[in-house]
């Protein structure tokens, strides 16, 4: 049974609704897992505040391209096969869920995430993106940093400039 116009015009607009309050999108595959394992993949989603939809690549790619706040276009040469998506609040919290499964199953298989702007490509992505730090973590970083000796942190700003920069321009583009 295919999708009345209606229905897909509803989806695309319950999708775009979707993105633009997301901060943090992944692209996964989770094809070929059995009913009992995605019931157990909703429910650890669902513990994890993570929620979890299987989602027409074409409805999502319409979707993705009326968002016009974010770009999502380093997305879309993912959008290929089976498709769900897993938003959530936490960049780092959909990764270790599929980490976690992933100690028993192949699946679900990391396509892509969108996490902040940013955008990770391909399952080798999923161990970056687990260890990615929450907005306080980094707070708590910078903290640390500024509290320990000047010398320190020279040395740190030089080997890691790059990274206090970055950390210091995320921080002030998050909504609060």
């Amino acid at each position: 049974m295919g999708m009345t116009r209606e229905e897909k015009a509803k989806m695309i607009d319950d999708l775009v609704a979707l993105l633009e309050e997301s901060n943090i999108v992944y692209l996964t595959d989770i094809a070929g897992l059995n009913s009992s394992n995605t019931t157990e993949l909703r429910r650890a989603c669902h513990k994890s505040d993570i929620s979890l939809r299987v989602v027409k690549n074409t409805l999502l790619k319409k979707a993705m391209e009326r968002v016009e706040a974010k770009e999502f276009d380093g997305l879309y040469d993912s959008l290929k096969g089976n498709t769900a998506i897993m938003i959530s609040q936490t960049g780092n919290a959909p990764a270790k869920v599929i980490e976690t499964f992933r100690k028993k199953s192949d699946k679900p298989l990391l396509k892509a995430a969108w996490v902040d702007q940013a955008v990770f490509v391909g399952d080798d992505q999923l161990k970056a993106l687990a260890s990615l730090k929450s907005k306080e973590e980094l707070v708590g970083e910078i903290i640390g940093l500024l509290q320990s000796p000047l010398k320190t942190v020279v040395s740190q700003l030089q080997s890691g400039g790059q990274k206090v920069a970055g950390i210091v321009k995320t921080l002030s583009e998050r909504p609060e």
